[in-house]
C-alpha cells in the first residue's frame, strides 16, 4: 500500500494532463488538427512505456524484495537472451513507428496546394507584420496608429502564406494553430493553412529580434468565406 501511495502522484500526473486535447490545443486549422493528432499518438505511446516500465519497477520491487527471514540473497542471473532481445526490439519497433507516423504528418503539413483560394505575402520587419492579399490591393500594417495587424482568413479554404523578412530573422508563430515558421532575410517560404475553427488567434513573433521583440505581434480571424469577400471588398482601395 506504501509503494502504491508512493507511485500514484506519478500516473496521476499525466492522466490530468491529457484531460484537456492531451494536453495541447486541438489546431485551429486542418494542418494544426494534423499536428495535434501526431501529438497524441506521441502521447498515448508515452504513457504505454511509463506504464510498462513502473509496472515493471513495481513488480521487481515487490517479486524480489529481501524477505524478513531470508538469510541470503535470492538467485542472481547475469544474463537472459530472449528477454535482452525482447527488450532491444521492443523499442526499435515504437521508434519505428513513430518515425513513420511524423513522416506522414510532416508531409501532409507542409504539402501546398496548386490552386489556394488566397495568396498573401506576409513581410515581417523591425518591429511589426505586412500582410498584402494578392490580386486585391489590399494592405495590412503594423503601426503606432493602428497597433497590432489582423490577418483575416476564410473558413474551410485554402490560404498561401509567403513569408519572408525585410531585416533579421523574425518568426511566425500562431500557437492556435500549433505552427511556427522563421521568417529569414534573403530566404523566402512559402506554407498553406486551411482554417478549420472560426475565430480570433493570437500570433506573434517567436524569435528574439531585438528591443520591441515583445510588440511584434498580431492577431488571426477566421470569418466565413461570405464575411471574408465582403471584408475584402471594404479593404480594398477606392
Amino acid at each position: 500500500m506504501r509503494l502504491v501511495r508512493r507511485l500514484a502522484p506519478i500516473l496521476v500526473v499525466p492522466l490530468l494532463a491529457s484531460c484537456s486535447s492531451f494536453g495541447a490545443p486541438s489546431g485551429g486549422t486542418r494542418q494544426g488538427e494534423d499536428i495535434n493528432h501526431l501529438w497524441r499518438i506521441f502521447f498515448v505511446a508515452a504513457l504505454v512505456v511509463a506504464a510498462v516500465v513502473y509496472g515493471l519497477i513495481a513488480w521487481s520491487i515487490v517479486r524480489y524484495r529481501k524477505r524478513a527471514s531470508a538469510e541470503e540473497l535470492p538467485p542472481q542471473f547475469r544474463a537472459n537472451i530472449p528477454v535482452e532481445v525482447i527488450y532491444t526490439v521492443i523499442p526499435v519497433l515504437v521508434v519505428i513507428g513513430l518515425f513513420a507516423a511524423t513522416f506522414r504528418t510532416e508531409t501532409k503539413v507542409e504539402h501546398v496546394s496548386s490552386n489556394p483560394r488566397v495568396r498573401v505575402d506576409a513581410l515581417a520587419f523591425t518591429w511589426g507584420w505586412r500582410f498584402t492579399y494578392e490580386g486585391s490591393g489590399v494592405t495590412v500594417a503594423s503601426g503606432p496608429e493602428h497597433g497590432p495587424p489582423q490577418l483575416v482568413l476564410p473558413l474551410g479554404q485554402t490560404v498561401r502564406i509567403h513569408l519572408t523578412s525585410d531585416d533579421v530573422i523574425h518568426a511566425f508563430y500562431v500557437p492556435g494553430f500549433l505552427f511556427k515558421r522563421d521568417a529569414i532575410p534573403g530566404h523566402p517560404t512559402d506554407f498553406d493553412f486551411t482554417p478549420s475553427r472560426a475565430g480570433t488567434y493570437l500570433g506573434e513573433c517567436a524569435e528574439f529580434c531585438g528591443l520591441d521583440h515583445a510588440f511584434m505581434t498580431f492577431t488571426v480571424r477566421v470569418v466565413t468565406p461570405a464575411q471574408f469577400t465582403v471584408w475584402l471588398r471594404q479593404q480594398a482601395p477606392a
